[in-house]
């Protein structure tokens, strides 16, 4: 078997419809489109969403409600293990992990979990970090020091207009 000797299973390729190609070809004349109407024009048809005058879904399900999700924070994970394999020692913080290609894009804060194992001496300076991962890095000998941020200001509802 060679790669010149490949080919598709039968069945696998279909010969493209030639369009508009005289009427004895079963695809002439109006080339399969029917006669006349939107549908018949270039570019014609309906938008993506439309339901032939139905009222669409979009509009039928309700819009209200309120939904938190805006205001979650979103940490950056990093595992105890990852600090072992990229640091010798010293201080570990956002700037970094950043440099140590550990975290990357935009979050609210970096978090350190307890998955693997270390055996360094690390100071870790970390928005939130879990039970377990501050045990293994003070019984490594390391420190850990939890950032406090200021709380993100909570975006304000627009003013009600004034009715005169």
């Amino acid at each position: 078997m060679r790669l010149n000797n490949l080919s598709p299973n039968k069945g696998a390729k279909h010969r493209r419809k030639r369009l508009g190609k005289g009427e004895s070809s079963g695809l002439g004349k109006t080339s399969g489109r029917g006669n006349k109407g939107h549908k018949a024009r270039s570019g014609g048809g309906v938008r993506p969403g439309f339901e032939g005058g139905q009222m669409p879904l979009a509009r039928r399900l309700p819009k209200k409600g309120f939904n938190n999700a805006q205001f979650t924070t979103r940490y950056a994970i990093v595992n105890v293990g990852d600090l072992q394999e990229k640091f010798e020692g010293g201080l570990v913080d956002e700037q970094a992990l950043r440099a140590a290609g550990l975290v990357s894009g935009a979050w609210d804060g970096v978090k350190i979990l307890g998955d693997g194992e270390i055996s360094r001496k690390l100071t870790v300076q970390v928005d939130k970090i879990s039970a377990s991962a501050r045990e293994k890095i003070v019984a490594a000998g390391g420190e850990v020091v939890e950032i406090k941020k200021a709380a993100p200001v909570a975006k304000l509802p627009r003013k009600a207009k004034k009715q005169a």
